[in-house]
């Protein structure tokens, strides 16, 4: 077995401060196939991975047949292959777990190997052996090193053999709580690590750092074990705090030789799953780094493994490396090793499967090189505002990304595609390469920029949060990297704008226009309306709002009851709004005369542009936010006062609102623009005027109460609405602070002698 001498075969470079390493030869170059390994293959599995390996099937000259369950009927990895037989099972799981119809239906139709994928029978010793009972060849380990490495015990014990460094474990699986205490009461202590006997991927693995934590993490972990592959055996490990996980890609002919093709660094986790996965490891003391990759070449080679496989160990905050499993199997980050090297792996496992040697394929160690840096990231239809939870629904837009440097995986993802719960989340898997670290990160940021997926949730926010992160992007971070930063998990709301204006577009084509809007008769004649430019010719005094800005609400007032003249209340932008112009105002039309009102209208006691059911029309029939509108009235008029109606307690709503909502309302109204504040009640109800008027009051705007008045108070027999009742009402007014009255003529019967 031929060790690797690193610092010969590597260059070196530096970036931001951390060291990281890209090889001054070529990629990698092995020997094409002279022949096609086989005639026809199968890959049993589904979505991105299924599509990866019929694409390589296709390169090297074989015809393909997919599976696939009644609810992946409509994808994407079934139109890939020459052929697809559904697979009839009760459960959607359950057609890529079913080995007896999976062999039946590779005999029946000439299939002469059968690619596994990762995950469902990936690592089943059991499938791997019904194949080679029907003469068909399983391309991956055999079945005898699935059970050695698919069992971790047992993988453990080989590493142990050949002194490849452990951390302290079980010698073999746990299956009680009784034998999980007093393992660890014997010598190991807490904190540890609960981990799943027979698989990966996260399932079944629970960290625990006392005893008190211990039957709650022990039930859950053999549960999720027993689901997710079949036994709930767990095994227990010392564990390691804020290690970074690196991963060893090797490949082995079964006859002892076997090649590494360096290093992953996976470290990027949440919840015990990968999330960005990068080739090689940066910042990686080259002595643990070789000593890893000759480690992990010695304990494949003692088992004399075949085809592709995995192993992975944790470094700690000291550089000491521990070894932790062995995946046989392709993995789901295998792009980032392929990206670097040049290696295709799924066409290797199949050349390998078909007879070829390392020394067919020209695989030899000192052949194999790296050439800059490789990241992956793992898209998923999770909703982040959801702690991730996976979303489902049909794919409405989906724009896929590319350019130079970038390589995508799909599977299940295109425009129409309905995602079921049934299945993993992950859509599509997004890797970059470059020369360095930092470049690669950024054309991975800019490649997920670009994608783009409507109907169901993405994690994507999530995954630029990551490679934005300092960091990240300085290469050096540990499986805690996460956790230590939860900001990450905060959720990004999409504006989606795109889609909704489509569909607006799309509803006016077909439908029209809404009636709700006043689309009914005829098409309005084509107007050109000419809007007035006014020289502003006002002296140099102070305005209204000027006085009210500078000095206050109560010299507001003071002002207004030393006028000589006659001051107007314009109340076209709201009270016309509404009624003679049918709510059909839109805040550009009121922008495109307000520099002409402003000079028409300058030494006007204010204009009523805002509240009531104007703020109700604004939202739900225009489509338009009233905050902005105020904003921007705001600044096109800055000289009038602004007024609105506020309806007490009911502020611009049609139902009571707490206290606490009704005077932050009227805060935030009079710091976005609002001057004058008319606080209504339509029967002169005094504690619903008394919120208005003390929420106004705090908010430091000019408190108009108002008066309805209906009848006649000239009329002595009246009764209880006589002038009396008037006067009284609005000495109670005064009382509570006001600065300006206002008489509210309900049904015009004010006449002359009562006013």
């Amino acid at each position: 077995m031929t060790l690797l001498n690193f610092n010969r075969t590597v260059g070196r470079t530096f970036l931001g401060g951390k060291r990281c390493f890209f090889p001054s030869k070529s990629l990698t170059t092995y020997n094409p196939p002279t022949k096609s390994p086989f005639k026809k293959i199968m890959a049993a599995n589904r979505g991105e991975i299924s599509v990866r390996i019929m694409r390589a099937a296709n390169e090297l000259g074989m015809k393909t047949v997919a599976l696939f369950s009644k609810e992946d009927r409509f994808t994407q990895h079934r139109y890939k292959a020459d052929q697809a037989f559904l697979v009839e099972n009760v459960s959607p799981v359950g057609a890529y777990l079913d080995i007896e119809k999976i062999i039946q239906i590779a005999k029946e139709n000439g299939v002469e190997a059968i690619h596994p994928g990762y995950g469902f029978l990936s690592e089943n010793p059991r499938f791997a052996q019904a194949c080679a009972d029907n003469g068909i060849v399983f391309v991956g380990p055999t079945p005898q090193q699935l059970s050695m490495f698919g069992d971790k015990t047992d993988a453990r014990k080989i590493a142990l053999e050949v002194g490849v460094p452990c951390v302290p474990g079980t010698e073999g699986p746990v299956t009680t709580l009784e034998q999980a205490r007093a393992f660890i009461d014997a010598d190991v202590g807490y904190p540890i690590i609960i981990k799943a006997a027979h698989g990966g991927g996260g399932r079944g693995m629970r960290v625990v750092n006392s005893s008190e934590e211990l039957e709650e993490n022990f039930n859950r972990a053999t549960s999720e074990a027993l689901a997710a592959f079949g036994d709930g055996s767990i095994f227990i490990e010392r564990y390691v705090y804020k290690p970074r996980h690196i991963e060893v890609q090797i490949l082995g002919d079964g006859t002892g030789k076997v090649v590494h093709l360096y290093d992953r660094d996976c470290s990027v986790q949440r919840r015990h799953q990968k999330v960005v996965e990068t080739a090689p490891a940066m910042s990686l003391d080259p002595k643990v780094r070789e000593s890893m990759l000759n480690d992990a070449m010695r304990l494949t080679s003692r088992a004399k493994y075949l085809n592709a496989g995995t192993v992975e160990f944790l470094v700690d905050k000291e550089g000491r490396y521990y070894f932790i499993e062995v995946n046989p199997r392709i993995q789901v980050e295998h792009t980032v090793t392929e990206q670097v090297t040049g290696v295709d792996l799924v066409q290797s496992q199949f050349r390998i499967a078909g007879g070829d040697t390392l020394d067919d394929l020209n695989l030899k160690q000192e052949n194999v090189n790296v050439r800059g840096v490789a990241m992956q990231c793992r898209v998923t239809t999770e909703d982040p505002s959801k702690d991730f939870t996976p979303d489902t629904g049909t794919i409405e837009v989906f724009r896929s990304t590319g350019g130079m440097g970038i390589r995508i995986d799909d599977g299940p993802g295109f425009q129409g595609a309905v995602i079921s719960p049934f299945y993993d989340s992950l859509l599509v898997k997004v890797t970059a390469h470059a020369m360095t670290r930092r470049d690669c990160a950024l054309k991975l940021r800019r490649a997920l920029q670009e994608f783009r997926v409507r109907g169901v949730s993405l994690n994507k926010p999530f995954l630029l949060g990551v490679l934005e992160h300092p960091d990240f992007v300085d290469g050096v971070v540990d499986t805690s990297f996460i956790a230590d930063n939860p900001q990450l998990l905060e959720a990004e709301e999409s504006t989606n704008r795109g889609t909704k204006l489509l569909r607006y577009i799309g509803e006016i084509i077909v439908n029209g226009p809404p009636k709700s809007l006043g689309a009914v008769g005829e098409p309005p004649s084509v107007v050109d309306p000419k809007i007035p430019v006014l020289k502003n010719e006002s002296d140099e005094g102070k305005s209204l709002r000027d006085i009210y800005v500078e000095s206050g609400p109560a010299a507001f007032a003071k002002a207004v009851r030393s006028n000589k003249g006659l001051l107007v209340t314009d109340t076209t932008w709201r009270d016309a709004h509404q009624s003679l112009l049918a709510t059909r105002m839109r805040t550009i039309d009121m922008l495109n005369i307000a520099p002409a009102t402003s000079v028409a209208l300058a030494k006007a006691y204010s204009l009523e542009c805002w509240g009531g059911a104007t703020f109700d029309v604004a939202m739900r029939f225009l489509h338009e936010c009233p905050w902005e509108r105020l904003a921007s009235l705001r600044e096109a008029v800055p000289n009038i006062p602004f007024q609105m109606l506020l309806r007490g307690a009911n502020a611009v709503g049609y139902t009571s609102y707490p206290d606490n909502v009704v005077y932050k309302f009227c805060e935030m109204a009079q710091k976005t623009g609002m001057d004058v504040f008319r606080v209504f009640d339509s029967l002169n109800y005094l504690p619903n005027m008394q919120l208005g008027i003390d929420a106004v009051g705090a908010a430091g705007g000019i408190i108009e109460a108002t008066v309805c008045y209906t009848g006649d108070v000239s009329n002595a027999n009246r009764g209880k609405y006589d002038l009396e009742y008037y006067v009284d009402y609005v000495r109670k007014l005064v009382d509570m602070g006001i600065h300006v009255l206002a008489i509210k003529d309900m049904a015009g019967l004010l006449k002359p002698g009562a006013a």
